[in-house]
């Protein structure tokens, strides 16, 4: 039995590891062993000494099932600074893939473009992530390369007939180098091409017609050039197209043709200089549209946001007018509207039945009317952004609904009426920025319930009593602005993770400083101007050592100055109790230009956000993602 349980775990082990008992031909063996010696790196363990058979190497594989011939070698990000190893590659004349990425390559030798050009069987060269120099070197044979990236190097220069010979060419990507000169099309001479990732370079001039003649193309990327003048109207014969990419040009006119692509999914061409009404019919085949930062005007067409498949519209930051459709697409992840100029009522009852809408951005524009109860059943939101309209009206508590909401934005508003304690259900907020509005009554104590918030902003009220005495538990805020109200009493110790600021000028407290405040030791800005303090400046604000800005002005303080760091800026006027026994005279500076400042603490807020963001972002990714599949499935 014992002998039969041994062939048994015998011939179960060896149909695992086939490739122990394969063999490379005599001279590929020779070759990898040579490479190994050449590459002289320790971060790979080429050792044929430890490992007798190559393509158990990391980064080698080889043929199945014989496993007698190498075909892809990586040797991706382990800092490779020389060449020289090239040509040794191209001795393998099974090799298929050679993926040099991430390292510190600063050429590619012509021995290994003269002798690798002859290897039939090689379809994929990536030199990304390197430091290659120069210009675009010439590509004489490969007749079997599909797939070239040389992104994120610092070629220069125009390109012209380097590529025309790569007859097989189905993917090229040279995004972020330096070259110039006009957008190439010499790009393989059967135009069999796919991808084309030129973004990030500086190409300018205009997009030429010629790229028509590649009819296999499903993705265009010329963003961030310095391209001008208008989409060429014939792009609609490329009729396999499925994303167009021409963000941050000079570009100034959208081709009506776009809408005859029954397969673009995705049109960015934000941040141009395009002009006029948005052409009627772009979005019937689309996922997602970005035509934000340009100047657009007119209308937005009635049927513009309604097909189906539309996913994500970014037309914010342009001149556009009159309402909001209330044709919605119920695919709609997120709807950014914007810096414009639309007015009327914003229809919550459309966009109520919206079941994925994540973001919701119409910020800075003129929309009037109330914030509806109805918004509330849009329970899949983590951004609402209303702020700098003129909505009117209360808080409603149906906004205590919003169970995955983040961030909420409706400053600079008409609002009045108190703040709802329902607002304390939103338990995964971090942004609350209800300031410059006409709120009236009290802090709800509930509000310290929200364990997640960085930023709370509700100055610029009419809000009066005291500050909520447990609002010290708030373990995760970074900045308090209770400024601009009517607030009074005791002052509570406040959260000890306060870092940005803790506004609590130009209300009615009184009395000395507390000593609590000493406790926030991390706080970059501290302002408690326009109240009605007095007593001594505490000698504790000398130790607080994040502190660069601290307001004392227009007060009843009283006593000495105290002599403060040379970082700090302290804005002691109008306290006329106050001594200077220094004889000299203390820093100060206007409110206004403090503020302008960011600071550190400023920036992780930002990169908090930008973390918020990027859930919505990927969220936003995987549902293109699928919707691309699916597509590909059904083609």
């Amino acid at each position: 039995m014992a002998r039969y349980s041994f062939f048994f775990f015998f011939s179960f082990s060896f149909s695992f590891y086939p490739m122990v008992f394969s063999q490379l031909s005599s001279n590929q063996k020779t070759t990898m062993i040579n490479l190994s010696r050449s590459l002289n790196v320790t971060s790979i363990s080429w050792d044929i000494n430890k490992e007798p058979n190559p393509c158990l190497w990391k980064g080698v594989s080889c043929n199945s099932p014989s496993y007698s011939s190498v075909i892809k070698i990586s040797l991706s990000g382990v800092f490779l600074s020389s060449s020289d190893f090239l040509p040794l590659v191209c001795q393998i004349e099974s090799l298929q893939n050679l993926d040099v990425s991430g390292n510190r390559l600063s050429k590619i030798p012509s021995k290994f473009l003269s002798d690798c050009g002859k290897l039939h069987e090689l379809k994929l060269l990536n030199f990304s992530y390197n430091n290659l120099e120069g210009s675009l070197p010439l590509f004489v044979g490969f007749a079997g390369l599909e797939f070239l990236d040389l992104s994120h190097n610092r070629l220069s220069g125009a390109i012209d007939l380097e590529l025309d010979g790569l007859v097989g060419l189905r993917s090229l990507n040279l995004s972020l180098n330096n070259f110039t000169g006009s957008v190439p099309t010499r790009l393989g001479k059967s135009k069999v091409l796919k991808e084309l990732q030129l973004s990030m370079n500086k190409f300018h001039g205009i997009i030429p017609v010629d790229i028509v003649g590649y009819r296999n193309l499903t993705l265009i990327d010329f963003s961030s050039n310095n391209i001008s003048g208008s989409v060429p109207d014939r792009i609609g014969e490329l009729s396999k197209l499925e994303v167009l990419i021409l963000s941050s040009n000079s570009l100034s006119g959208i081709p009506q043709s776009l809408s005859n692509i029954t397969s673009l999914t995705r049109f960015a061409a934000n941040s141009n200089k395009f002009n006029g009404a948005i052409p009627a019919g772009i979005t019937k085949h689309l996922r997602n549209l970005d035509l934000s930062y340009n100047s657009l005007s007119g209308s937005i067409s009635s049927d513009l946001l309604s097909p189906l498949n539309l996913q994500t519209v970014d037309l914010s930051n342009n001149g556009l007018s009159g309402s909001i459709p209330t044709a919605l697409s119920p695919s709609l992840v997120r709807l950014r509207l914007g810096s414009n100029s639309l007015d009327y009522v914003i229809p919550t009852a459309a966009i109520a039945t919206l079941q994925n809408l994540t973001y919701l951005e119409l910020e800075n524009n003129a929309l009037t009317g109330l914030i509806s109860t109805e918004l509330g059943f849009c329970k899949t939101l983590m951004l609402l952004n209303l702020a700098g309209n003129q909505l009117s009206g209360s808080l409603p508590m149906e906004l205590g609904k919003l169970s995955h909401l983040q961030v909420l934005k409706l400053e600079l508003n008409l609002l009045t009426g108190q703040i709802p304690i329902q607002i304390a259900q939103m338990s995964k907020l971090s942004i609350l920025n209800i300031s410059w509005n006409s709120l009236n009554g009290s802090i709800p104590p509930l509000v310290a319930s929200l364990k997640n918030l960085i930023n709370m902003n509700l100055q610029g009220n009419n809000l009066s009593g005291s500050i909520p005495e447990n609002i010290g538990s708030m373990t995760s805020l970074m900045e308090l602005q209770l400024g601009e109200n009517h607030l009074s009493g005791d002052i509570p110790s406040m959260p000890t993770t306060l870092q940005i600021a803790l506004n609590l000028s130009s209300n009615l407290f009184e009395g000395h400083i507390p000593v609590t405040l000493a406790r926030l030791t991390g706080l970059e800005i501290l302002d408690l101007s326009n109240n009605k303090f007095s007593g001594e400046i505490p000698a504790f604000f000398r130790q607080l050592g994040a502190l660069t800005q601290l307001l004392l002005s227009n007060n009843q303080l009283s006593g000495e100055i105290p002599e403060f760091d040379s970082r700090v800026i302290v804005n002691i006027s109008g306290n006329e109790g106050l001594t200077n026994t220094s004889h000299t005279e203390p820093p100060t500076t206007s409110p206004k230009s403090e503020k302008a400042k960011m600071s550190c603490a400023e920036i992780i807020l930002l990169a908090v956000v930008a973390a918020v963001f990027a859930v919505g972002g990927c969220t936003i990714l995987a549902i293109s993602l699928l919707g691309y599949k699916l597509v590909k499935k059904r083609n």
